[in-house]
């Protein structure tokens, strides 16, 4: 399975011929070159995981390409035929095996409605938790997307998100309100935590990929 990285939170998984795109949102360009997609995954309604442009333009290249979202998302986007998932689903989406966890965006200020949100492992190796610390209990995770900015985010948690999933690999995702001191200050700290239990850490720019 090959994994890719985009801008910001968007990524791609490459298996067998066909792709999962995961979290098509505002701060990415607009995605090509893609083959069979099957499926769309949305983790939750913020417009750095999801916009109508995306999603029409994946749409029209691949008809019928089923989209799986929290029921934020089904809401939000409310044009489009949104399947919705809650933490403990699981789907086969053939050759791609989706199971999902957590439930809630993490905290960004009492201020501001907490919503729905949903991280997703695939084929039990690749994990990511979309804007949360959501940790797959009971899983072995081949390779994280580990969030490394964000509004709501303090790196020390992010830390101890990494420390607590323990995946063999990890790479930093949802870094495009960062400066490159920022971002990399963050995936140095990211590195730290992954090499406590002997993982490693993988830099990963926008169309960088690593194959499981």
């Amino acid at each position: 399975m090959r994994v890719t990285k985009f801008e910001h939170a968007t990524l791609t998984l490459l298996e067998a011929g066909r792709t999962l795109v995961i979290d098509p949102g505002s701060l990415t360009t607009p995605l090509s070159l893609l083959e069979d997609v099957v499926g769309i995954v949305i983790t939750h309604e913020h417009p750095d995981h999801w916009t109508p442009d995306h999603l029409d333009r994946l749409l029209k290249a691949f008809p019928g390409t089923p989209i799986y979202a929290p029921e934020g998302v089904a809401k939000a986007a409310a044009g489009y035929d949104v399947t919705v998932v809650h933490p403990g689903d699981t789907l086969d989406l053939e050759p791609f095996r989706l199971e999902f966890f957590g439930g809630k965006h993490a905290v960004i200020h009492e201020s501001i409605p907490v919503i729905d949100n949903v991280g997703v492992l695939v084929n039990d190796e690749f994990y990511y938790p979309g804007d949360s610390y959501a940790v797959p209990s009971g899983k072995k995770v081949r390779l994280l997307a580990a969030p490394v900015g964000a509004p709501w985010l303090k790196i020390g948690d992010a830390m101890d998100f990494v420390l607590e999933v323990a995946p063999r690999q990890a790479f930093g995702t949802h870094d495009m309100t960062l400066s490159v001191i920022g971002r990399d200050m963050g995936r140095a700290r990211l590195r730290w935590a992954v090499e406590q239990d002997g993982g490693g850490f993988l830099i990963l720019d926008p169309g960088d990929s690593t194959d499981l």
